[in-house]
């Protein structure tokens, strides 16, 4: 049997690619169990990830040291505001054709940089601000023809406008978490970070029992519990990739889940995508992709200036 070595840009890719395919299987599996409450979705998504997670961390030694942490409070809120996130965006995965659902999730690195100079008082100068109106056009250009259906004399698509609506609230929300996880990863490890969400996650899911969970059928609870396994998996190789290089060289890859997201709509569900899911989705990659590109030259330069700087 051939024995193949890849460089650990190469191996980064691989994994990134790998992570991004199998979340989009996580999506798909969330689908195929059609509408269930929210709340439901979240605690089946979180708490059968633990399952890779745990092997993970057992097996790297990192178990019995990743639940602990000076700062279990940040934790616990970072935990609720991505539980709200997740909330939505499944609810609105339900609501939505899988293409477009994806593609809208690609409003949060805009939103990031949005936040991050709104709240944080982040410098952000003109080129990135150009790529944020750009992408939000891309945005607008898919979500248009979903939110004209709120107008429709009968009402019909009007499940579909509330899913947009609920994506690109998620996708706010998920950068708000993004943001977080950023000051949280700067004093805590990365098994830290993941099990206590998941950890947070899976108990606020179950809260919502009392709220009405829907009976289940038993391919239901397959495709529930596959999406949770699917989520941990994708989570690992996620993190995997990220210690085989930088961001700035396997973040562009996670575009790669539009052709995975076109791929299983069609297969799975018989979605086509429209001219404006297709155009918008050109328009909010490019602009995606100009900001990683415009970060990477910022951290290049950062890192120059550091150098050159005397020690004082």
């Amino acid at each position: 049997m051939p024995h193949f070595t890849f460089s650990r840009p190469v191996a980064a890719i691989i994994l990134k690619t790998s992570s991004v395919a199998v979340f989009v299987g996580m999506q798909s599996f969330i689908k195929l169990a059609g509408v269930v409450p929210a709340g439901q979705i979240v605690f089946f998504r979180s708490f059968f990830a633990l399952i890779p997670i745990l092997i993970l961390l057992a097996w790297t030694g990192e178990l019995r040291t990743a639940f602990y942490t000076s700062r279990p409070g940040r934790h616990v809120v970072r935990g609720l505001v991505g539980v709200s996130s997740m909330m939505l965006g499944f609810f609105a995965l339900t609501r939505l054709p899988l293409p477009e659902a994806i593609m809208l999730n690609y409003a949060q690195p805009l939103l990031v940089v949005v936040i991050s100079a709104l709240v944080l008082g982040e410098v952000v100068r003109i080129f990135r601000w150009t790529a944020v109106a750009v992408g939000f056009v891309g945005v607008l250009i898919i979500s248009w023809p979903k939110l004209t259906l709120f107008t429709s004399p009968d009402g019909m698509g009007s499940a579909e406008a509330v899913g947009v609506i609920a994506a690109l609230i998620a996708a706010a929300i998920s950068a708000v978490a993004l943001l977080q996880v950023r000051s949280l990863v700067t004093t805590e490890k990365s098994s830290t970070v993941v099990i206590w969400f998941s950890l947070t996650a899976s108990a606020a899911g179950l809260l919502t029992l009392p709220f009405g969970w829907a009976p289940l059928t038993g391919w239901q609870v397959f495709y529930l519990v596959m999406s949770g396994i699917c989520g941990g998996v994708a989570q690992v190789l996620m993190t995997e990739a990220y210690r085989h290089a930088s961001v700035a060289t396997v973040a562009p890859f996670e575009y790669t889940s539009i052709l995975f997201g076109l791929v299983a709509g069609f297969l799975l569900f018989g979605d086509l995508p429209t001219i404006h899911s297709i155009v918008g989705g050109v328009i909010v990659v490019a602009s995606g992709l100009m900001i990683i590109w415009r970060e990477q030259r910022l951290g290049i330069e950062r890192a120059k200036a550091r150098k050159v700087t005397p020690p004082q």
